[in-house]
């Protein structure tokens, strides 16, 4: 018999779960067959890598031994799929992703296209919800992975930064800052807001920057909060206050005048996009090469 992949992935994922019934739940595996494996690979080796009890599953030396290299073993067909997924032109899959409200609702859309025309054969599913829904959804394997807009930190979720974006001021038609040049922070300060949710990666990286210069977000005059930015652009159009939002959503309304973008001296609002996806998985050719897509591409061509 020789050592496969397959087998050290399932060690991994028994072990990382800490039970034969969860492994087979994340693998979407038959008990039985998971065991057996777990079997087969331990006749390999000749020992024991897993001490089983009623209660739960501990690792034996020999397994400790062991999960550094199926875990660099995971690691290096994740490496392997991505380096070749540039040279893959004819793959065929559908890509399942979650992604958070501004990206899902604005980047995402102008970047599926040029997606689709290297990649015609990729069919692509993907859910718009917030930040949490997205993690649950990919810890149950409703999905491959997840784009959202502020770090999140969970022990079972691998996190990279995948895309950059810049939050701007906007104004609505006819506001005394509309057509500055230039304008101080604390110049903006002192006009109503309109803001996203509490909690939203908009939201987040509004007030820490604000933090950075020595303002406190709860200073604001925060006249409205709303769930989505869709409402708060309305809201700002009307005339309710000024906001934060990324520039890729209110392309559209400032080329229409309806909006402004005013810069702000010396401050800069930027953030990453990240991906996110379980550290014990791998990832299907079909979501690494997205993946590769967002990383290789100048994607403010798109935006």
């Amino acid at each position: 018999m020789a050592l496969n992949f397959h087998q050290l992935h399932i060690f991994y994922t028994v072990a990382d779960r800490g039970s034969f019934s969860a492994a087979a739940g994340a693998l979407h595996m038959t008990q039985p067959a998971v065991t057996m494996q777990v079997q087969s690979l331990e006749d390999y080796f000749g020992t024991k890598l897993l001490q089983r009890s009623t209660k739960r599953i501990d690792l034996t030396e020999a397994g400790k031994a062991l999960m550094p290299y199926a875990r660099r073993s995971i690691e290096l067909i994740r490496d392997t799929d991505q380096a070749m997924s540039t040279f893959t032109r004819q793959l065929k899959g559908k890509l399942q992703l979650g992604a958070s409200l501004t990206i899902g609702e604005y980047i995402l859309p102008r970047l599926l296209g040029p997606f689709g025309m290297e990649f015609p054969h990729i069919t692509i599913s993907m859910k718009v919800i917030n930040t949490a829904q997205i993690m649950e959804d990919i810890l149950n394997h409703q999905l491959n992975f997840g784009l959202i807009e502020a770090p999140v930190n969970h022990p079972d979720m691998h996190m990279e930064a995948v895309m950059s974006d810049e939050l701007k001021l906007i104004v609505p038609k006819g506001h005394p800052l509309a057509g500055r040049t230039d304008v101080m922070l604390d110049e903006v300060a002192d006009y109503p807001f309109v803001l996203r949710e509490q909690g939203s990666g908009t939201r987040l990286v509004m007030e820490e920057q604000l933090k950075r210069k020595n303002i406190d977000p709860a200073d604001l005059k925060i006249v409205m909060e709303l769930g989505s930015t869709g409402a708060v652009k309305s809201a700002v159009e009307a005339g309710l206050g000024v906001s934060f939002l990324s520039a890729s959503s209110v392309k559209h309304e400032v080329a229409l005048g309806l909006l402004h973008i005013v810069p702000i001296h010396n401050v800069r609002f930027r953030r990453q996009f990240y991906s996110i996806y379980l550290k014990s998985a791998v990832l299907p050719i079909s979501a690494v090469t997205f993946l590769t897509f967002l990383r290789e591409r100048d994607l403010q061509q798109w935006l």
